[in-house]
């Protein structure tokens, strides 16, 4: 089982995703970001790059797409909230979406 954060790490791991526009969920141990593209096309091929990172590392987001916004939302439902694995997937989702 993953283990949550602990405040160390919170400090430490979660500063570099909360610069790039992470923003932490009311009333949740989460994060969640917002993507723009420039249309479904590319919208789509970003979670489905995401997707193969999601199944590899069996950690997968909460997250929703209308047209060419993409909203994903991170925890650890086994752990009640945030965890490495988060921070993991948050940075490698920013990498896949160019920032």
């Amino acid at each position: 089982m993953t283990d949550q954060l602990t405040q160390a790490e919170r400090d430490a791991d979660l500063a570099p995703l909360l610069a790039k526009g992470w923003t932490m969920v009311d009333g949740r141990d989460a994060i969640h970001k917002k993507f723009s593209f420039v249309n479904f096309v590319e919208a789509f091929g970003f979670m489905t790059k995401v997707a193969l990172y999601a199944e590899k590392w069996n950690h997968h987001p909460e997250w929703s797409n209308v047209y060419k916004t993409v909203e994903v939302t991170l925890t650890t439902h086994d752990a009640g909230g945030l965890s490495a694995l988060d921070v993991k997937l948050g940075a490698k989702i920013d990498t896949l979406a160019g920032g």
